[in-house]
């Protein structure tokens, strides 16, 4: 954004500076030579008359001695031609051959016709200073008057006006760019302060806040905005970690006595309950990591992830041996498929917590009678775990959708449920680097995966 804030700025200053420097050179260039000519052309005409007297007289000794003055004084060559053409007054000094363009502007003169102007030039094309001027008599003209100025000094002061004007510009340049740079870094360094917070918000840092003191008023207010609003987050979560801390604390109470009694009245039971015993202990100590857990996030806003090598084909069959009575009671059955075993690096609470809420989830909407197939499959670099169910699936826009907080389908009728589950299973498996893919099954129902990516495969 600074680059292009700088472009945007630079680029017509830039430009104006160049096109006044410009004109300003072409001004001074074509001041420079407007004098240089207007001498010439007073030159001409006070030699013009000279030439008139002398060539009227015949003698051109006047005329020599005021060519070769001229020539001593001021550098300037004046030769005076005859009707014919043939030079009468050198000042003693033999003419050298006429170049052809002054040898037509020569002609041109005793043809009657007077000096122009020349144009505007710039300074290392001026190479020709010659003027040519008729000498008139009672209005016939009886010969012609070739001054030859010398153009090292017009060109040497044009030049000096190019170089003056251009360290002028490239001085205002200069300044230009310092400007545009302070311009931009004094705009955009609330944008750098409120990025930078953002990231530090992001790392888990909630008293991050951006100064909103200097800057752009805009900007100024929305780095108010911004204070208030990440001062409204970080109460929220603070609520919430109150809560989650509360009533993790509430619970593991009364889930140490249960967990006592069931220990408790296992004594007294046979051998024949031994296995459902061992389920029940095996759920206690599930609900008692998933109650470390939360207690973790309510501390330090994020849980220390117990990362470990997890076979989720054998976490998907416990699970779902878990979840057998609970369907049986609805009339659905539950199924293993997918391979028997598949390795993977990540977190065996967060898998089991949101491959739960996917089950719950696959059995509220599995009509009586139905299956609900689960299963692992390794996929090249990629693990899932995959709940389908029979049910009345979603169309490609819903299940887009699924995984939106509160979101229901219209066709769930009055089906209990809060629109959370799969929301909730997204959320956990993001915290490992996984995530839950939600997509209509071939025949019917839904198909729902939890993908394990590279980050957490072996």
């Amino acid at each position: 954004m600074r680059r292009r804030l700088i472009i945007v700025f630079l680029i017509p200053l830039v430009a104006i500076l160049a096109a006044l420097g410009g004109a300003a050179g072409w001004s001074a260039a074509h001041s420079v030579q407007q004098a240089f000519y207007t001498q010439q052309l007073g030159d001409l005409g006070y030699f013009a008359t000279s030439a008139r007297q002398a060539l009227r007289s015949g003698s051109a000794a006047v005329i020599d001695a005021e060519v070769m003055r001229f020539r001593e004084v001021y550098g300037i060559e004046v030769t005076v031609f005859d009707l014919g053409g043939s030079v009468w007054a050198a000042g003693e000094q033999d003419p050298a051959v006429l170049p052809e363009e002054d040898a037509e502007r020569v002609r041109l003169a005793l043809s009657g016709r007077r000096a122009e102007q020349p144009t505007v030039a710039f300074p290392w094309t001026v190479t020709d200073a010659a003027l040519a001027e008729p000498v008139f008599d009672d209005g016939d003209v009886i010969g012609a008057v070739l001054v030859t100025g010398d153009v090292e000094a017009p060109r040497a002061a044009i030049l000096q006006q190019f170089l003056l004007i251009s360290a002028i510009a490239l001085v205002l340049i200069a300044l230009g760019v310092l400007l545009v740079f302070r311009l931009a870094r004094w705009v955009l360094s609330p944008v750098r302060r409120l990025d930078e917070a953002m990231v530090a918000i992001e790392r888990g840092e909630m008293d991050a806040r951006v100064a909103a003191d200097d800057g752009p008023p805009e900007l100024r207010r929305m780095a108010q905005v911004f204070n208030g609003m990440a001062d409204e987050i970080e109460r929220v979560m603070t609520r919430q970690q109150e809560f989650a801390l509360n009533a993790s604390h509430e619970l593991r109470n009364p889930l140490n006595a249960l967990l006592l009694r069931v220990e408790h009245l296992a004594t007294g039971l046979g051998t024949q309950w031994q296995h459902d015993v061992e389920e029940t202990r095996e759920e206690g100590r599930r609900m008692t990591r998933i109650l470390e857990t939360l207690l973790g996030l309510a501390r330090g806003g994020r849980g220390d992830s117990a990362i470990s090598a997890v076979d989720l084909a054998t976490l998907a069959a416990r699970r779902l041996d878990a979840w057998r009575d609970v369907a049986a009671q609805r009339g659905v059955g539950v199924r293993a498929t997918g391979d028997s075993s598949v390795m993977s690096v990540t977190d065996r609470t967060i898998v089991e917590s949101a491959l739960d809420a996917v089950i719950d989830n696959a059995v509220k909407f599995s009509p009586e009678g139905a299956q609900i197939e689960i299963g692992a499959q390794r996929e090249g670099r990629l693990c899932r775990i995959t709940v389908r169910d029979h049910g009345p699936g979603l169309t490609e826009e819903e299940a887009a959708a699924a995984t939106d907080r509160f979101w229901r389908s219209a066709e769930s009728g009055d089906t209990p449920g809060s629109g959370l589950g799969l929301a909730i299973a997204s959320d956990l498996l993001a915290t490992v680097g996984g995530e839950l893919s939600v997509a209509s099954a071939e025949g019917g129902g839904l198909a729902v995966a939890l993908v394990l990516h590279d980050g957490t495969t072996p």
